[in-house]
């Protein structure tokens, strides 16, 4: 089935965003993964092609084009070819927003061009070791201190977390408001007390700097809060779609990628005389495997439509990131079933896919958090 998602101007990004992964990623992705971390530079490599803060003002070097198409061309690429430590995804598709909705002029000035040129590398600090999903059960607290705050707690699971330069935090600043007392802060390398922890050793995503993060009695001034005071989780709310398609993105480009070289496995691979496509059971399976991926596809680039249009809705995107991610998982691991003992090899592609997409079930939400708010838009 044709895509008419895309216009001319987006496929020449990708064919550019292509060569940049060939030129830049492709040659050092597998020793990034082996050091745990991506280096720095590809960054600085990437701003300066124009990959990081498209839909950044031009003013702030930025692409000025407010389209998440130019997103989603650079996920479906790095996905499908698995350079799974690459973190622009979280830079463009998640922090962005918060930046470009929230910032005022002076901290636009301050952080938008290092965040558009790769100077600047961004995360965003929700999770703590004992919350998870449950972000209004978040302990890391901020106290005003004349005009500065004092940020004490610890995060876990940060994306981009030993790289990052500035990080938004969530924090409770009023802990008798309930939802109404969360603020974004934005702590920056570097502020006494900033400590990163370890950098987690994951089953997947191996080149991806995953970290714990501590705030020891942090002084971030008073101009890095983020928005408004006690607007936090409200502002999480609005922007948790996003970042919850983006992972749908992954999903069905994960998907096509692994369905396509999993059918040229069972074309060349020869079992009892005869390629292994030809027996019923493996059509089959690749019948079942092809039309959930078409579903997919369709239904992730309706859901890029609905947001490009400001008119994809909370729910919809808990479907589209908990429904895709489910058949991702388990697309996956039949492709592994059908390439035999040879898929879990780690020489082969499908294996690191398997371990890579795992954590997508996890991560932006559980995929019981977004049952569960499937469930309450359901007015039962």
């Amino acid at each position: 089935m044709e895509r008419t998602l895309f216009e001319p101007e987006h496929e020449l990004f990708r064919d550019s965003y292509r060569k940049f992964l060939e030129q830049e990623v492709a040659p050092f992705h597998e020793q990034w993964e082996k050091d745990k971390i991506v280096d720095r530079e590809v960054w600085k490599k990437a701003g300066a092609q124009g990959f990081l803060g498209m839909a950044v003002p031009e003013e702030y070097g930025g692409g000025g084009v407010d389209d998440f198409r130019y997103n989603v061309v650079l996920t479906e690429e790095t996905t499908k070819g698995l350079y799974s430590g690459v973190g622009f995804m979280l830079h463009n598709d998640v922090v962005a927003p918060y930046l470009l909705n929230l910032a005022n002029d002076e901290q636009k000035k301050r952080w938008l061009p290092g965040f558009c040129s790769g100077d600047i590398i961004t995360a965003i600090a929700m999770t703590e070791p004992g919350t998870g999903s449950d972000l209004q059960g978040i302990k890391t607290r901020a106290v005003r201190d004349g005009d500065d705050w004092i940020l004490t707690g610890s995060k876990t699971f940060i994306t981009n977390g030993i790289n990052a330069d500035l990080v938004i935090v969530v924090a409770c600043t009023d802990p008798d408001k309930g939802a109404q007392g969360f603020s974004l802060l934005v702590v920056e390398r570097g502020m006494a007390g900033f400590e990163r922890g370890r950098n987690l050793d994951k089953i997947g995503l191996d080149a991806q700097d995953t970290a714990e993060l501590h705030f020891n009695d942090v002084r971030v001034p008073g101009a890095n809060l983020l928005g408004q005071e006690g607007m936090g989780f409200i502002y999480l709310m609005q922007n948790l779609p996003q970042e919850r398609l983006s992972i749908a993105v992954v999903a069905a480009a994960a998907m096509e990628q692994v369905l396509e070289d999993t059918t040229q496995y069972c074309r060349d691979r020869k079992a009892f005389g005869k390629s292994i496509g030809k027996f019923q059971n493996t059509r089959f399976e690749l019948a079942e495997l092809a039309t959930e991926t078409l579903l997919a596809r369709v239904f992730v680039d309706k859901c890029i439509e609905l947001l490009n249009d400001g008119a994809l809705t909370v729910q919809e995107a808990a479907m589209a990131k908990y429904w895709t991610t489910d058949k991702q998982v388990e697309l996956i691991d039949r492709c592994l079933q059908l390439h035999g003992g040879y898929g879990y090899m780690r020489e082969y592609p499908i294996a690191k896919a398997y371990l890579d997409a795992r954590v997508q079930k996890i991560y932006g939400g559980t995929n019981e958090i977004m049952k569960d708010i499937i469930g309450r838009g359901l007015d039962l």
